[in-house]
């Protein structure tokens, strides 16, 4: 997933037009075509805005798309993409929605949308929410509200849900979940809590929760680093004596520093140099690499420069070589930067001139 947010940022900001404090009343609209895909969708899709935080001045735009089963009964799926700070739009277009980019190589011409067979709306009804603040065509009024971090963006989150479902009474009683990606394995379980915290102290509308599920989650930054050694050891991807040799000299303190000693320094090239050909988002592919890392490139500069000097990376894909099924990805700029599509998904052209799809760094 975060692979994915990088490539965007190359291509992609945010411009906003004006700095006003004025409240904007939330909206919501009915999505009959998309331009790209042949006829009218087969499925409802929905999107709009709803003001968030002190006097609205955060306005979180959304793709709502309803169950294709039974939408009146199945769950009501909350999605916040990890990065941290990238947008729905990548859940949206390349993993759980219903459509997807047809991967031929681009011309010039408007990206071309297939249906996703596989789309999780075929039995849940999921709003795909552009948070925190920034990225995807969600905006802030003034300067002060522009700025997030970890703890507003899941207030946010949990007062966004509250006013849709107020404003989309129907789903009040459908079995409502919370599920992300990536960096989400941080601020989906903050977002739950809020939900509880605000069911138990009766605040209204309440929320029908039933659980929350993660995909590849961030969790815990302290030991997670170490487990791609555990990992690549019960993939046979690294030796037993190099495993070994890397839990007695490095510890649990890489990489948040730099090696400890020479010998945890040399394990580790060993180690990166005997995986320097896999692809770690998925060793059964073929290595993808995208032309710049990550914002944030883990957590600390250790890490990034080991990877960096010892890792060969693919070069960035080209335009025209579809040689990787992540190859793809960068159709996302010319397709959401289009102004059709943005006039087809009721985008706020005061406010937002491009899609942020990138990642943006959050504190």
């Amino acid at each position: 997933m975060a692979m994915l947010c990088s490539i965007f940022r190359q291509f992609l900001f945010i411009n906003l037009a004006l700095q006003v404090s004025s409240v904007v009343a939330a909206s919501r609209s009915p999505v009959k075509f998309l331009p790209g895909f042949e006829g009218p969708l087969p499925f409802e899709l929905e999107t709009g805005y709803v003001g968030v935080g002190e006097s609205e001045e955060v306005q979180l735009f959304y793709y709502f798309v309803k169950s294709e089963n039974n939408p009146t009964e199945d769950p009501l799926l909350l999605w916040l993409t990890g990065g941290p700070g990238c947008s729905a739009f990548s859940a949206l277009f390349y993993e759980i929605g219903p459509l997807y980019f047809e991967s031929v190589p681009y011309h010039g011409s408007l990206p071309t949308l297939e249906l996703n067979p596989h789309s999780w709306t075929q039995v849940s009804n999921i709003i795909f929410l552009d948070a925190p603040v920034g990225t995807g065509f969600s905006y802030a009024t003034t300067s002060r509200a522009s700025h997030s971090g970890d703890f507003q963006a899941t207030h946010q989150a949990h007062e966004f849900l509250r006013k849709w479902l107020i404003d989309h009474p129907e789903f009040l009683s459908n079995p409502v979940y919370v599920g992300g990606d990536s960096y989400s394995g941080i601020t989906v379980p903050l977002v739950v809590q809020h939900i509880s915290n605000g069911n138990e102290d009766d605040t209204e509308p309440f929320i029908n929760l039933k659980g929350y599920l993660l995909g590849n989650p961030v969790t815990e930054k302290g030991t997670e680093p170490t487990a791609q050694f555990r990992f690549a050891h019960g993939m046979a991807l690294i030796s037993d004596e190099l495993y070994e040799s890397l839990k007695t000299s490095c510890g649990d303190e890489y990489p948040f520093q730099y090696p400890i000693n020479i010998q945890c320094l040399k394990d580790v090239q060993a180690f990166y140099k005997c995986t320097s050909g896999i692809q770690v988002g998925q060793i059964l592919e073929p290595l993808c690499g995208f032309g710049s890392p990550k914002p944030e490139d883990i957590f600390l500069s250790g890490r990034r420069y080991l990877i960096g000097k010892l890792r060969e990376r693919r070069p960035e894909p080209s335009l025209s070589a579809f040689e990787c099924r992540t190859d793809g990805y960068i159709l996302a700029p010319y397709w959401a930067n289009n102004a059709t599509v943005q006039e087809a998904l009721h985008i706020r052209k005061v406010y937002v001139r491009q899609c942020n799809i990138g990642c943006k760094r959050v504190i």
